[in-house]
């Protein structure tokens, strides 16, 4: 059995050139579905190791293999996304974006580096440890249809075919050196909500001869609050919000001839979900068509929910507290967020957990999807050791 104190012993080895290699991710980010160069560092960095390795899933996307003594006795995948988001960076530090406009605010960066310094521990360890472990590196987890979906039909999960798989995330509100999980149900399900409301446009001092959309709209965004306040079952977390609002033409004295709105809905059931996308369509029609006017409903159906492998979290969370200490191991409430993970765990027993990159003491207090996002660096040190000790359970 591996000896977790030469797992730790490396990670405080490899933590300086692992900054250095989250620095230059975070110097050059790439959007999803362009992260070009980003896969051919990861390839760069995979070949300096000696770590066998396909660049090209799912375009951008990277799989590597790492075989310990009996390579065919398990199989398990560790998983890192790579790409970043159309944020430009407010961070006065040496490592800012220098591509303006894009920024590893939601913390790729750190799952890329740290899946890069545990591959350098596994290979480093390889005849401690019995079995195979899969790397990947996956693009475009920002948007959808998902790089997760792309990679597990370019075959990414294929020869050989893990038994389980783990993934990371960065969390600010946990400080550096901490990690937090939870078994079963642990985030929803995301689709995108793309209303055209139509009416008859016209002089707003004239509203007896026009249709009003702007009417239309607000009456459709208040009838479809009842789908979370009077449809949905109370025990299954539903939200559904609306971030945007415009029409085509319109003015203090206008009435627009259109109206769009984009929202998400959110929720913990798969059937419900589906369910929820009828009755949302009937009520947003409904409402146009009885004051006059139609509305278009347009549903991208997104990421699944996110299901945590009891069995595997549990045993996680018991080797997350054999090598960090009970008090570095918190457990989490469910999160309507979303993540294309989760279609990693419809295929396999999964375990997506938390990593604290927070510092109060040194002002690294930003959430993710901010200008302002940093990390302590030192969480680097647990996000590389701790993977490789979950990928060599016995």
């Amino acid at each position: 059995m591996i000896d977790k104190n030469a797992i730790q012993q490396l990670a405080d080895q490899f933590l300086p050139d692992v900054i250095g290699i989250r620095r230059h991710l975070h110097m050059h980010p790439e959007l999803s579905y362009e992260e070009v160069q980003t896969g051919r560092y990861i390839s760069q960095q995979l070949e300096l190791l000696g770590i066998p390795h396909q660049h090209g899933i799912a375009d951008n996307g990277v799989v590597g293999l790492i075989e310990g003594r009996n390579p065919g006795k398990r199989v398990v995948a560790l998983r890192a996304d790579i790409d970043a988001l159309p944020i430009r960076e407010a961070n006065d530090v040496p490592y800012r974006s220098q591509n303006e406009g894009v920024m590893h605010a939601c913390g790729h960066d750190v799952h890329t580096a740290s899946l890069l310094g545990a591959a350098r521990i596994l290979y480093e360890l390889r005849d401690q440890w019995e079995g195979t472990v899969k790397l990947l590196f996956q693009p475009a987890e920002e948007k959808l249809p998902g790089g997760a979906s792309l990679m597990i039909k370019d075959g990414a999960l294929e020869n050989p075919r893990p038994a389980t798989i783990f993934g990371q995330h960065v969390h600010p509100p946990l400080p550096a050196g901490t990690i937090g999980l939870r078994p079963g149900m642990y985030m929803a399900s995301a689709d995108e909500i793309y209303l055209t409301v139509r009416g008859k446009g016209g002089h707003a001092a004239l509203p007896h001869e026009n249709i009003d959309t702007i009417l239309l709209a607000s009456h459709i965004i208040v009838a479809l609050q009842q789908l979370v306040s009077r449809r949905a079952n109370p025990s299954v977390p539903t939200v559904l919000t609306f971030g945007k609002i415009n029409s085509d033409g319109g003015a203090t004295n206008i009435i627009p001839d259109e109206v769009h709105l984009q929202g998400t809905l959110r929720t913990m059931d798969e059937d419900w979900r589906f369910e929820a996308h009828r009755i949302l369509r009937e009520i947003a029609e409904g409402t146009a068509r009885s004051l006059g006017g139609a509305c278009d409903v347009r549903i991208e159906v997104g990421y699944p929910t996110l299901f945590n492998n009891e069995d595997l979290t549990l045993r996680a969370r018991a080797r997350a507290v054999e090598y960090l200490g009970a008090e570095k191991v918190v457990d989490l409430p469910i999160r309507m967020t979303a993540e294309d993970f989760a279609y990693y765990s419809q295929e396999m027993p999964a375990c997506f957990y938390r990593l604290g990159t927070g510092n109060v003491a040194k002002g690294i207090t930003s959430p993710i999807h901010t200008p302002t996002f940093d990390i302590d660096e030192e969480a680097l040190r647990t996000g590389m050791g701790l993977m490789a000790w979950m990928a060599v359970e016995e």
